[in-house]
């Protein structure tokens, strides 16, 4: 009879085990990666960089640069033009999306944010492309053509 308990046990075990890693990418390798887009759009490259520590993504930074390497949401008068007329801005959808990354640990499932649309089609591209270089081990950038 405790053989059969330890049994079920055992089972009832690796079911909880198994239902806790759904979701996760599997076999992310340990480091830093970054997926870069191919080309500029509207002045700006989109990158995201990624840190990968015991299997998980404990940090993301997702945003874009011009060809003189000014980061995207520190510019204030494109912030200012964007919140008017789309409703958001870059340093608010870069962070939102970035944090869907980081939560939920896959690119599956990513929310698209009203007035940041294309942003988000870009992120969700990226995020495909760098989490593929964690699972690879490859700490080279991963050039995607992100046009729509």
């Amino acid at each position: 009879m405790k053989r059969m308990q330890k049994l079920i046990l055992f089972l009832l075990l690796m079911a909880v085990l198994s239902l806790t890693a759904c979701g996760k990418e599997s076999g992310l390798q340990d480091g830093y990666y970054t997926a870069q887009a191919a080309d500029f759009s509207h002045g700006w490259k989109e990158y995201i960089t990624i840190m990968v520590k015991s299997g998980s993504i404990v940090s993301v930074e997702y945003n874009a640069e011009n060809a003189s390497g000014f980061i995207k949401s520190w510019d204030n008068a494109y912030m200012q033009n964007m919140l008017h007329s789309n409703g958001t801005y870059p340093n608010e959808y870069t962070r939102y999306y970035a944090g869907q990354l980081l939560e939920r640990q896959t690119g599956e499932g990513i929310d698209i944010l009203s007035g940041a649309s294309s942003s988000g089609s870009s992120f969700q591209k990226l995020a495909a492309a760098v989490l593929e270089q964690a699972r690879l081990g490859d700490s080279g950038i991963a050039i995607v053509d992100t046009s729509h």
